[in-house]
């Protein structure tokens, strides 16, 4: 495969990484997928058990901050384009951690940059960088109104900031440099493979196991949820249609306020494991708000849906559905991760380097 043309994704191994390289190496044989991934907490090889053994995929463990291996890459295939999923991406982590944010996602997006910007020099005319963010740049709004790509920007995380700061950064390259990129903003997304320290596949974990379920506030913070194959969908139609140095919005148009939809979740998960439907909601847990919590997010996907034709396909009540069913019946995959498990056996596996 070292002659195919090849797409690096990073993050590839992580919630919404493993969809799309999953929908990429089925959907495009002709083409080589590179999945660099750390492996982190958040990546997960199980993810991609099906298609670990395809003849057009390669899994590397890696960081996009180490530049020196980057380098490598970008000589050892002939990368034509970049899909930078790598990131770390939780709020709560973040406003402990800050460092390790504005590191991977401001540093490290700027190391995969310059990397791309050196390998391919002149010669742009198949290449692309698309760079995946999140509608959390900006900030909060009212009880109206969607975000747009208008939008000023106006975070409000430490993990937010950094990606508001990747995103002007890969845009400077466009126009400094004339580097062929393109970018998108997401809202919540959900599905299969998330790890579960995220709001859904926590609570139905929680709600499994009859646990507390802890709700920020007052509950009516409002999220924008998005199924992740139809993310996935959306990111393989920018990669391959969009318009360089322009961004687009993916939203789900699904609204939702943390409180009902964790009822919902109980319901279902009630529903599905036989209790009377209604049991778990006693097991909600008002607790202290997160600092700086944004009050609702809400996405206008016009762009993307008159320019590339794309929309969701899955309505929220067959999402959240087809959600806890397959939390429900993959409790392995479940207790591996909130085990450690995965982890123990990724540092036997690659330990003593790449």
């Amino acid at each position: 495969m070292l002659n195919t043309p090849t797409i690096l994704v990073t993050g590839g191994a992580g919630f919404i990484g493993s969809h799309l390289v999953r929908r990429l190496v089925n959907r495009y044989p002709q083409h080589h997928l590179l999945n660099l991934d750390k492996l982190t907490y958040a990546g997960n090889l199980a993810n991609l058990q099906d298609v670990e053994s395809a003849p057009n995929y390669t899994f590397v463990r890696g960081d996009i901050l180490d530049g020196d291996l980057l380098a490598d890459l970008f000589v050892k295939y002939p990368i034509t384009g970049v899909i930078h999923l790598a990131a770390e991406s939780h709020v709560d982590r973040s406003i402990a951690q800050p460092m390790a944010f504005i590191e991977t996602n401001i540093v490290g997006t700027v190391t995969l940059l310059n990397a791309a910007r050196h390998a391919w020099g002149d010669d742009l005319a198949d290449k692309r960088f698309y760079h995946i963010s999140t509608d959390e740049v900006y900030g909060s709004l009212g009880d109206t109104g969607l975000f747009t790509e208008h939008t000023p920007y106006d975070p409000r995380s430490p993990y937010s900031a950094s990606k508001a700061s990747s995103d002007h950064l890969v845009r400077a390259y466009y126009h400094t440099y004339g580097l062929p990129v393109l970018l998108s903003n997401c809202s919540n997304n959900y599905g299969p493979y998330q790890f579960p320290e995220k709001l859904i596949p926590l609570m139905i974990n929680n709600i499994r196991q009859g646990k507390p379920l802890p709700v920020y506030g007052d509950g009516l913070y409002t999220r924008d949820w998005l199924w992740v194959e139809d993310h996935a969908e959306a990111i393989d139609l920018i990669f391959h249609q969009g318009k360089f140095g322009e961004t687009y919005n993916i939203g789900g148009n699904n609204e939702w306020t943390n409180i009902d939809l964790v009822r919902l979740l109980c319901d279902l998960v009630d529903e599905q494991l036989g209790r009377p439907v209604g049991q778990s909601q006693g097991l909600i847990t008002f607790v202290k708000d997160r600092p700086g919590h944004d009050r609702r997010y809400a996405i206008d996907a016009t762009k993307i849906r008159t320019e590339l034709g794309w929309e969701p396909s899955i309505q929220a009540g067959e999402g959240f559905r087809k959600t806890v069913q397959w939390y429900l019946h993959n409790p392995e995959w479940l207790a591996n991760v909130t085990s450690g498990a995965y982890q123990q056996y990724y540092e036997k596996q690659y330990a003593g380097g790449r």
